[in-house]
């Protein structure tokens, strides 16, 4: 590890030193690019080519204004050349360039166009979709429903993406998706992420880029993909800004309000946001569970009442400061405060083969917990050429607590009688605690026509304490601890390194391929059992990208690579935690991390219509397990390592102009899942074909009115040893803007017709269990919005952060 920690530093080393080189200015070549409207193109691509051999002699991106500078010492024959996404390539007469020269060609007007060689952008209907080499950029900026919902919402709407009623985020049939914000990785849990994208107004959003199979640029962990969420730019020099206040009703009343705050002065631009949230559902859940006793049949039947109600305070701030037009240093700052509350109600009733009286078991849970975490991240960037050298480098760290306290009050009894009441209690107090600090150097580089070369370098640090104390109690006694408390320490230093190359074949043809390897040293301790599992590896993660432009209406784009998800911190904590007294969940110190190979096949169609083919074959899976104890009739869930998954998926996007008015965005995905594995003393050997279909149209209204209508439906399907029954909804909105679009007014309806109703069954080996949930998902949805703004035009910076450890985090 030593000589590992002293390589890695070295190289940080040089990369930082490299930020001193500057090029020497001799001749200097400037403009303005504006489109035919006159308004300014920002970072377009600006190149001296060479008019005799094609070679690169200079070239520059245009800033924010559309202001290019190519600075050069060369002597040639050249012509200037401008691109940009969305736009027609721009030539310029053969001039001679020569030390000393000072050539101003004034505002150059390129023209729009339809697509371009390397994306293509589907124009014919709202969410906006550009396909890249990389990866899908939905622009969601001006729907109805990004004005009225949060941004967990539109997540959910963007195509191969779903977010089931717990948050998580299933991307083309895979669990697994990393979620960055603004390329910063979001360092949040599930749960987190989840509270604060819905704290998070959609209206914010700009566009939502779906990476299905990211480069070796990206960390390698998160096996499904990663999802980068854009947030607006800012464009105002001086203050610029904007209130909203709303609430959303589904049974409860949960308000939300936020602010948002910009200001720029010289060099410096900061920019701050504050959202405060509440979220919260009524789950009405039903399990009907079977047991084979050798009196025959026993049945359980829950049904069961929780009230989720969560507050979330979150605050985002940074600062950018260009030390000259070269060099600029970020700091940046997020904290939270959470408070969760989930009061639950059950009644079981327990038929026993040869007992013609009921038993019943009522339980009820009441807990509560709170959390908080900063994070803290220091970058700095320089462009060392005029041809696009540059580095980056970030510094991250992040500390987080979560403290939780549940009590679980039960009472059986049997028959009718209920004078003869057994009472017991648990007492669960988990306490939970974690640090991270990551580091990375970002290095990329020009090198001849048209190619460039990546390469970078990064470690992350993990600690994290997980202590869970249990006390129970029979009828009225004293709480006394129980034998499934436990604490356990966690450790995982993971170093990494990359190397990417991207270039063109010819004209119509361009790639990418890079090569990440990583190094893993991770510990688990459980203090309490005495008990210590170390795992170290050392992982390559190839990936390769082809974008081939057969003709101006028919393009094609693979990509392969190699991807590894490791396990959440608390789930290889060997914790024993009670649901009720029949149901029970545990951690497993054994998970290992798993590996999928990923391969996609985009089919983009007259610039309007994509196709996509997606293989992937995942190996140790992991999947929730379901085990039963007969004797004892009570059930157990755990995480563990499915011997190999499969999934194939198509999709389809087919937009739709009905009428000038009315357009429609319409997307069909079929997956097919394959689950082998042994559990237990049986094997698992189970697939299927499911399906989801969304139809979604926008509608242009007399006096100014703006609609929405959405549906989606999902077929049937499986997961692990479990089948779900296929389900879908139906959501709505309409907004209005008044007094020069200052004020913006919406309202969203949600699950119009209450069909979002979820029932699955376990039927495996001695498994047989069946569910049925309903989560108030029915409501409507006010917001209010006021946009403030005064100052010239600006743009404040957004900065990367450095790491995707907390997304680990449960």
């Amino acid at each position: 590890m030593k000589t590992t920690n002293l390589l890695f530093l070295t190289f940080l080393t040089y990369l930082l030193g490299l930020s001193n080189l500057a090029a020497k200015d001799v001749s200097q070549i400037s403009g303005k690019i504006t489109d035919q409207n006159e308004n300014s193109v920002p970072y377009a691509n600006v190149a001296l080519i060479d008019a005799t051999s094609g070679n690169l002699v200079g070239g520059a991106v245009s800033d924010e204004n559309g202001v290019f500078l190519i600075e050069s010492t060369k002597t040639a024959k050249v012509k200037l050349v401008i691109s940009s996404i969305g736009f027609a390539q721009f030539e310029s007469e053969v001039f001679a360039l020569a030390p000393g020269l000072i050539k101003e060609f004034g505002t150059v007007a390129i023209q729009d166009e339809m697509t371009g060689l390397d994306e293509v952008t589907v124009k014919s209907s709202r969410p906006e979709i550009i396909i890249e080499p990389d990866k899908t950029v939905i622009n969601v900026e001006g729907t109805v429903m990004a004005e009225g919902s949060n941004a967990l919402d539109i997540i959910g709407r963007s195509p191969g993406i779903y977010v089931d009623q717990d948050g998580i985020i299933n991307l083309n049939g895979r669990t697994g998706a990393t979620v960055m914000i603004n390329d910063r990785l979001t360092y949040m849990s599930a749960t987190d992420l989840a509270n604060f994208l819905r704290a998070m107004p959609a209206d914010n959003i700009k566009s939502i880029e779906v990476i299905n199979n990211p480069s070796a640029r990206f960390d390698a962990e998160g096996s499904a993909g990663v999802i980068n969420i854009k947030l607006k730019k800012n464009t105002v020099d001086g203050i610029f800004g904007n209130i909203q206040a709303g609430a959303l009703y589904n049974g409860q009343w949960l308000p939300n309000t936020g602010v948002s705050l910009n200001v720029k002065k010289g060099k410096w631009s900061t920019n701050a946001n504050l959202n405060y949230n509440h979220y919260g559902n009524y789950n009405d859940l039903e399990i009907n569970r079977n047991f084979v006793i050798p009196e025959g049949v026993s049945n359980f039947f829950q049904d069961s009442r929780i009230t989720t109600r969560n507050k979330n305070l979150f605050f985002n701030g940074a600062a950018n400061y260009e030390i000259n037009e070269n060099q600029n240093i970020a700091l940046n700052v997020q904290a939270s405060d959470s408070k969760d509350t989930d009061d639950s109600n059950s009644l079981t009733d327990i038929i026993t083969p040869g007992i013609s009286e009921i038993s019943y078991l009522d339980s009820k849970n009441n807990s509560v917990g709170v959390g908080n975490r900063i994070f803290v991240n220091l970058h700095y960037d320089a462009k060392l050429d005029t041809l696009g050298t540059k580095i980056s480098s970030d510094i991250d760290f992040t500390r987080m607590n979560s403290d939780s306290e549940s009590l679980l009050t039960n009472m059986q009894w049997v028959g009718e009688n209920t004078s003869d009441v057994m009472n017991s209690r648990i007492l669960t107090l988990n306490d939970m605690y974690y640090n991270i600090f990551t580091a990375k150097v970002d290095f990329v580089k020009p090198v001849g026509k048209g190619n460039t070369i990546e390469t970078g370098v990064k470690g992350s640090w993990v600690m994290s304490d997980n202590n869970l104390d249990l006390s129970k109690s029979q009828e009225d006694g004293p709480l006394v601890p129980d034998p499934s408390s436990n604490s356990f320490i966690y450790n995982e230093n993971v170093l990494a390194a990359y190397i990417s190359y991207k270039g063109k074949f010819s004209e119509k043809l361009s790639y990418q391929a890079g090569l990440r390897g990583e190094y893993s040293d991770i510990t688990g301790n459980s203090v309490t059992l005495n008990q210590v599992n170390n795992q170290k590896y050392f992982n390559l993660f190839p990936s390769a990208f082809l974008q081939h432009k057969i003709s101006d209406n028919y393009q094609i784009v693979y990509n392969v690579n190699r991807r590894i998800t490791r396990p959440n911190y608390r789930l290889l904590n060997p914790f024993v935690y009670y649901i009720d007294p029949l149901t029970t969940e545990r951690g497993n110190p054994n998970l290992k991390p798993q590996y999928s190979n990923n391969l996609e096949m985009n089919h983009v169609v007259k610039g309007a219509y994509q196709f996509t083919l997606g293989y992937s074959e995942t190996e140790d899976a992991f999947m929730q397990v379901f085990v039963q104890n007969e004797e004892e009739r009570t059930t157990t869930t755990y995480t563990d390592n499915f011997d190999k998954t499969r999934n194939a998926n198509f999709r389809a996007i087919i937009p739709v102009d009905i009428k000038e008015w009315w357009t429609t965005s319409n997307m069909v995905q079929v997956n097919y899942n394959q689950y082998k594995s042994q559990i237990g003393d049986d094997y698992l050997d189970v697939s299927n074909t499911s399906f989801m279909v969304r139809s979604q149209h926008n509608l242009t209204l007399p006096l100014g009115f703006k609609a929405e209508v959405m549906g989606i439906y999902l077929g049937p399907q499986i997961w692990g040893q479990g089948e779900i029954a296929g389900f879908g909804w139906v959501d709505a909105g309409v907004t209005k803007s008044i007094m020069k679009d200052k004020i913006t007014l919406s309202v969203n309806g949600t699950d119009l017709f209450r069909t979002q109703v979820i029932k699955a069954n376990v039927d495996f080996a001695a498994i047989d269990t069946n569910f049925r949930q309903y989560r108030s998902n029915q409501g409507v949805r006010f917001t209010l919005k006021y946009n403030f703004s005064k100052g010239e035009s600006f743009r404040v910076k957004s900065n990367s952060g450095s790491s995707e450890e907390r997304n680990r985090l449960d």
